[in-house]
């Protein structure tokens, strides 16, 4: 009894974790702590990572398409830790916000779902820093189309706006 309570406040604060990201759209909100929480599982071999990400999908998507949603964004991440060339970097999970490296993500899927492939793979290049972008392209745009079929649409505006995020450094590194 007590762990099934302590189960059901652990969900409540997991869905309104996913909610207080006011500033950004529900299909934004799914990509980008999607991808926080799946790398920190990775990071951190908390499976109460990977639980957050279940809980935040399967509330808005249903359990079926969530299960669909989840394989394709943990092959997508798993893609992008193979390839990448530095850390890849997210928030702490409660913050309100999203990193430059969480930016990037939503808006390699937001690129795929609107066929803008060499915004695609610049993002897929500016985030893993390897020319090897083959993998992560692919993955973005099978979450992207997965979504999709779900009905959640990223805005194109995220693909624009992660621009302004990413100034560069002297050496060509984003800040």
């Amino acid at each position: 009894m007590l762990r099934k309570k302590l189960t059901a406040e652990r969900r409540a604060e997991q869905s309104a974790a996913a909610v207080s990201h006011p500033k950004f759209r529900e299909p934004e909100r799914l990509v980008g702590l999607g991808f926080r929480a799946w790398l920190a599982g990775y990071e951190t071999g908390d499976i109460a990572c990977w639980e957050q990400a279940w809980t935040m999908y399967s509330d808005a998507l249903g359990p079926e398409r969530a299960r669909a949603a989840l394989t394709d964004l943990a092959c997508w991440v798993r893609a992008i830790r193979t390839a990448s060339c530095r850390p890849i970097e997210v928030f702490p999970g409660q913050c309100p916000g999203f990193c430059r490296d969480e930016c990037m993500a939503i808006a390699m899927v937001a690129a795929s779902q609107h066929g803008a492939c060499p915004a695609l793979r610049a993002c897929a290049w500016a985030l893993i820093e390897s020319s090897a972008i083959d993998d992560v392209v692919e993955g973005a745009e099978c979450l992207g189309a997965t979504l999709k079929s779900c009905r959640k649409v990223l805005s194109p505006a995220s693909i624009c706006g992660v621009a302004a995020l990413c100034p560069l450094r002297p050496h060509g590194r984003p800040n």
